[in-house]
């Protein structure tokens, strides 16, 4: 197969990389990549949100397969343009996007589907909005409907951060994202990651992993788009697994094709355990970042196989993926300042001899080269992930390589990613 894969994340990198053990995968594409990505396939400048772009790169390329890594594309109908061309594409339609594109359409579906969610109203004015947060006890849970990069969620702690945070976010903080928003009640728990591919009728399991999306230590500051994750978590047993497949995704599969839009391609849906079980914080459309870094470390199946039958509707047929179950921890190292204002360009230097390391693998996020130098171009830069026999080990060995092998003045860690589990 000739793939083009459409993103330039970390979560990219490591789809490429996994793409690439493929005896099918002929050629791969990336649009439009980032400096790691360059270095294991050819990366084409067409941005993941320029839909009339990528569809001429896929015909004057002869593209057999697309693949899409973030959201954007999908919440703009990347999938249905292809279709147009009989090129299949996997991720969803435009129309089963909007389980992630917004977040009113996901909650109002789960309330139709009796899928277990947290209670809500949905907002388009500041003045209902602050009076519903008085009928509710801190802390408080307010959300954009629609994309915000994974920064449209406060958990404001006291009332008068709550208001702010509507002013906020009424006034233009995550523009159009948040005209709309959601203000939920509080789920007490703790949060899992969890992904199934699907084609349409079916869903196979596909990995969990736990995320930390606070910006420092100890769950402090605000959310980012994910600072670290680890799998397998402990807490996600096999019994809840299965509770989440008859209790919340395959409700989901049913009631998107009873309404109309069938869900094909990565269902990520985000959870929280509760004592009364498992309960739907958010969906996603597609693989987390950087949870898809750990799960890559983690398959040993074909992807391309997989990911081809989703997108086909052959999942039935497909053998039962294959998993090493070692631990495998995955440390994001950001630029100074992030989730806010922080500088791009500032140089990086890594040791050739990274990867070399034991159960070390580096996946890039927002990097760049200039004039054969290695550079930040984003907020979120690099991934450092490792394997090892025990998570503690895993864990030690991916900061022994961060501090060991990568050079950056302007970069920062979190420095306790998988204490939930340690």
């Amino acid at each position: 197969m000739n793939i083009l894969l459409i993103g330039g994340g970390g979560r990219e990198h490591a789809i490429a990389w996994k793409l690439l053990q493929s005896p099918r995968v002929d050629s791969l594409i990336c649009a439009p990549g980032n400096a790691g990505i360059s270095q294991i396939c050819e990366c084409v400048n067409v941005s993941a949100g320029d839909i009339g772009g990528l569809v001429d790169l896929v015909k004057s390329r002869a593209i057999d397969f697309v693949i899409a890594g973030p959201e954007q594309p999908l919440s703009m109908g990347i999938t249905d343009a292809l279709a147009a061309i009989d090129v299949p594409c996997f991720g969803p339609t435009q129309a089963a996007a909007q389980l992630e594109s917004s977040k009113a359409f996901m909650k109002d579906f789960c309330k139709r589907n009796n899928i277990p969610t947290a209670g809500y109203e949905v907002f388009t004015a500041l003045a209902p909005a602050k009076a519903f947060l008085k009928t509710l006890t801190a802390p408080y849970v307010i959300k954009t409907d629609g994309l915000a990069a994974g920064k449209g969620v406060a958990i404001p702690e006291t009332l008068e951060a709550a208001e702010a945070e509507l002013e906020a976010y009424f006034s233009g903080k995550f523009g159009d994202a948040g005209k709309r928003l959601i203000i939920e009640e509080f789920m007490d728990g703790e949060e899992i990651s969890f992904f199934a591919v699907c084609d349409g009728q079916t869903a196979i399991p596909f990995g969990s992993a736990q995320d930390h999306k606070r910006v420092f230590d100890g769950d402090l500051g605000p959310n980012t788009g994910g600072m670290g994750a680890y799998a397998p978590a402990p807490i996600f047993t096999p019994d809840m697994q299965k509770r989440v497949m008859d209790e919340i995704v395959t409700p989901t599969m049913a009631g998107m094709k009873a309404e109309g839009y069938p869900f094909a391609g990565v269902l990520f849906a985000g959870l929280m355990l509760t004592k009364t079980g498992p309960r739907l914080i958010e969906y996603n459309v597609r693989f987390g970042d950087p949870e898809c870094q750990v799960i890559m470390r983690m398959l040993e199946s074909d992807l391309a196989d997989v990911f081809k039958a989703a997108a086909t509707g052959k999942l039935v047929s497909l053998p039962q993926a294959k998993w090493d179950l070692r631990p495998v921890v995955n440390v994001v190292m950001c630029a100074n300042g992030y989730p806010g204002s922080y500088a791009k360009g500032t140089a990086i230097d890594i040791k050739p001899d990274f990867d070399a390391r034991p159960g070390v693998r580096l996946f890039h996020a927002g990097t760049a080269l200039k004039d054969g130098q290695l550079t930040a171009a984003g907020g979120r830069v690099l991934n450092i992930t490792a394997r090892a026999d025990t998570l503690p080990e895993a864990v030690k060995a991916a900061y022994a390589a961060i501090d060991n092998g990568v050079s950056w003045d302007d970069g920062f860690v979190r420095r306790d990613i998988g204490h939930r589990a340690l």
